[in-house]
């Protein structure tokens, strides 16, 4: 399987940086073809132009700024993303990544009768989130109703594909994570990761 690794973290050695390491060794071992987007040492711009914006319901759409990131997510039968959870959201240069790349014609085409997309990413098999909070699980969950979850399962994925298998697996209350818990953290992430088919 040929898997998009979307990492946003700007820190070369963060968590995160860690995970996706650890992601695409697990993936590799595997035996599968990891094409490793790092949003932040790939300088990507995460804001809409005027421009983008403006003819966001031509057609066919303008995605020549964000053309070779289209591709490799056309190439991709599977997607896994690496990021800390902000404020209960995905960081500033993801949710770029997301309005500007997951655009008409890559990921959805509108609907000709109006009101409804239409999902382009049909061949994509999986999406997975392997994610941080600072905050715990009880808060998290309980409290703020995991949206990032949400965003994910039943608007990008849903959305954007059909019969996906969608994964979170995150690790609450990073910042007073011990070193063990960290190791315990990437451990999951490997077994979740070998077990791709």
């Amino acid at each position: 399987m040929r898997i998009l690794l979307v990492l946003a973290h700007p820190l070369e050695d963060s968590f995160a940086a860690a995970v996706a390491r650890t992601a695409r060794e697990a993936l590799e071992v595997s035996g599968h073809v990891v094409d490793l987007l790092d949003l932040y040492a790939e300088n990507f711009d995460p804001r809409l132009s005027k421009l983008e914006r403006g003819g966001y319901f031509d057609v066919p759409y303008d995605t020549s700024a964000v053309a070779d990131i289209a591709a490799r997510l056309k190439a991709a039968d599977g997607l896994i993303f690496v990021f800390p959870q902000w404020w209960f959201n995905f960081p500033a240069i993801l949710k770029g990544f997301f309005d500007r790349v997951f655009a008409p014609g890559v990921a959805f085409s509108h609907d000709a009768a109006g009101g409804r997309i239409v999902p382009q990413l049909t061949h994509i098999r999986l999406l997975y989130a392997l994610t941080t909070t600072g905050s715990p699980w009880w808060l998290v969950r309980l409290y703020m109703g995991d949206p990032v979850r949400r965003l994910l399962k039943r608007g990008i994925a849903a959305f954007c594909s059909k019969r996906l298998n969608f994964r979170m697996l995150s690790l609450h209350d990073m910042d007073r994570a011990t070193d063990a818990k960290r190791r315990a953290h990437l451990d999951r992430v490997r077994k979740l990761l070998s077990a791709i088919s």
